[in-house]
């Protein structure tokens, strides 16, 4: 009887503890006062009073399972935190004062002009409408060098002096005709005062007439002369009274030589003493130069000699500098001739030369402009950066910068063009543009995480 009694009470104990859990405190102590072992009000009790379930913590007093896991990424909530960071993505939050600190610069997207070049080898040379020689105009003997070679001068400045009988004869003639001349207008105009009163015969009055006119055609003649020679008659007449007063210091032998323009002494070619203006004898004694514009003279390929024209912009950096220092000239002869040895055409440069810096005979790169491409939107090459393999440039926004990916067409050294991507107006960031590239990184590795 009593073990029957004890099955009853097994089987409503277990049938009850699977119905309700929480009732399970009162079967364990009914199981216990009968005498039955602690692993069967386990089995009974089964996995929710006790044991750990498969992949959560135990069961806490409240009933609630805290160690389940947590949404999964495609519910609702894990969605919603997607969109958010997609719709950051690209963009970069910036106040004013932090561009401004970071020494961002920014430009507007405009429409330019591309230029483009070509690269041709050059040598300087003196601009040859300012280069002179200051030659020995007349026999002599050189007595004065007023100039050092490299010294500076100016146009009509006397730079040397010569001794020479053939100006002495040449003066002589004139002074002496000059005198004739004015005798003869003398006699002339006391004759023709006889005449028109009727004092004097008229055969007198025309001899004095024909040696006037005969005396003027001499003087005539000898000013002609000096005027070959280089001479004013004018200052000739001048110095002979000035010899008058100073016979001991007659300038009439002297001839000197005068700069034909401002520049420099580049060239000396005799010293004092030497004999000058004879067949064999050196015919100048200086070279003057206005290294002020210089010539390019540039070799230009027959391939490429139709591209370049006069007037086409020039930038001339030097061979051996590694283009440290450059200047700007402009193309002002293109020769229509080709080298017969090199199959190379002749084109010419001028190069401003203020700090004698260009030197004559200095081997020079020079980048020749060919053509000029209008586009609707230009930028600076340093707008661009690379992000994924992609061309992008960083535009302004309310809120800091945009990522924006743009499609090039066209460049030159320093610009290219926009097909796509931007508008023009749009503001863009230049310089310190890698700094967003940085600080874009950044943030997508934030959101990553």
């Amino acid at each position: 009887m009593r073990i029957l009694l004890i099955a009853v009470v097994l089987a409503a104990g277990i049938a009850i503890g699977a119905a309700a859990p929480a009732v399970t405190g009162l079967v364990r102590t009914t199981l216990a006062t009968a005498g039955l072992p602690p692993s069967l009000f386990t089995f009974a009790a089964g996995p929710e009073a006790g044991t750990p379930a498969a992949g959560g913590g135990p069961a806490e007093p409240d009933g609630h399972d805290h160690g389940k896991p947590a949404a999964k990424a495609g519910d609702g909530h894990g969605e919603h935190a997607h969109s958010e960071a997609e719709g950051e993505e690209g963009h970069i939050k910036m106040t004013a004062e932090q561009v401004r600190n970071q020494d961002i610069a920014l430009t507007k997207a405009e429409g330019g002009i591309l230029s483009r070049h070509i690269l041709v080898p050059g040598t300087v040379t003196p601009d040859t409408d300012r280069i002179a020689r200051v030659p020995a105009r007349v026999v002599g003997t050189v007595a004065e060098m007023r100039k050092r070679l490299g010294d500076a001068v100016r146009k009509g400045e006397v730079v040397a002096v010569l001794d020479s009988r053939e100006v002495a004869d040449a003066k002589s003639e004139y002074l002496t005709a000059s005198v004739k001349a004015e005798l003869e207008k003398t006699n002339f105009d006391r004759q023709q005062a006889l005449w028109d009163k009727r004092i004097s015969a008229e055969s007198a009055f025309l001899n004095a007439k024909a040696a006037y006119s005969e005396a003027s055609l001499r003087q005539d003649l000898a000013r002609q002369k000096l005027s070959a020679l280089g001479l004013n008659a004018a200052e000739v007449a001048k110095s002979a009274k000035q010899d008058e007063t100073t016979p001991n210091t007659s300038t009439l032998r002297q001839y000197e030589l005068r700069s034909p323009l401002s520049g420099r002494i580049v060239e000396r070619k005799v010293d004092v003493g030497t004999a000058v203006g004879k067949e064999g004898d050196p015919a100048d004694l200086y070279t003057v130069a206005d290294l002020s514009t210089v010539w390019i003279e540039l070799s230009v390929p027959t391939s490429e000699l139709a591209k370049v024209k006069e007037g086409a912009d020039v930038t001339v950096t030097p061979s051996q500098e590694g283009g440290e220092r450059h200047e700007r000239g402009k193309v002002i002869f293109v020769s229509p001739l080709l080298n017969a040895d090199t199959r190379a055409a002749r084109v010419v440069v001028t190069l401003p030369n203020k700090d004698m810096a260009w030197r004559p005979g200095t081997y020079v790169t020079a980048e020749v402009e060919i053509a000029q491409d209008k586009v609707g939107v230009r930028i600076p090459k340093a707008a661009l950066q690379t992000v994924e393999g992609k061309r992008v440039v960083f535009v302004r926004t309310e809120e800091g910068f945009e990522k924006r990916e743009v499609e090039l067409g066209r460049s030159d050294d320093d610009a290219f063009e926009v097909v796509s991507g931007l508008k023009p107006g749009e503001d863009i960031a230049v310089a310190n543009s890698f700094l967003l590239k940085a600080e874009l990184g950044k943030s997508e590795a934030d959101h990553e995480h």
